[in-house]
């Protein structure tokens, strides 16, 4: 995996109100610049409707690689059709579950240079994975308010 062409998602377990084509535009932008590899955890709403629109893509952008990057084991997987591949980091082995997840998810950004991002206010982990990205100087596309 080239970290250069990697994209991280980062968002709300919920996503109310989140603009679909926006979300479609900026995939797409993406791609254009030559983003192949797509991170994803997997939990929330957002995570999800990435996962789909990028499935809905790979017709007219056939190298997009997603990659599911479990927290921990027996992590319940909804649609395992979307993922070219599904990754269990050996770093979190033996990690309690609600500490694995905040430590997959800077597995995540330590891994990427892009992050597409729908986190409208400034608590929980998905802000915390902002500011994580914005501290490592991951580029950052917002695809609903910033905080």
């Amino acid at each position: 995996m080239l970290k250069e062409k990697t994209v991280v998602f980062i968002g709300h377990s919920e996503c109310f109100g989140i603009d679909e084509a926006a979300l479609t535009a900026a995939l797409t932008q993406l791609l254009q610049e030559g983003f192949r590899v797509f991170l994803n955890g997997g939990m929330g709403e957002f995570d999800w409707l990435c996962a789909r629109t990028l499935h809905r893509l790979r017709p007219a952008f056939p190298n997009i690689h997603q990659e599911l990057i479990l927290p921990y084991l027996g992590f319940s997987i909804r649609e395992p059709a979307y993922f070219d591949e599904i990754v269990f980091p050996e770093t979190l082995e033996g990690i309690p579950h609600k500490a694995a997840i905040p430590r997959r998810n800077d597995y995540m950004v330590n891994r990427a240079a892009a992050a597409l991002c729908f986190v409208e206010h400034d608590w929980g982990g998905a802000a915390r994975s902002l500011r994580r990205a914005e501290r490592q100087r991951v580029r950052i596309l917002h695809v609903g308010r910033k905080p």
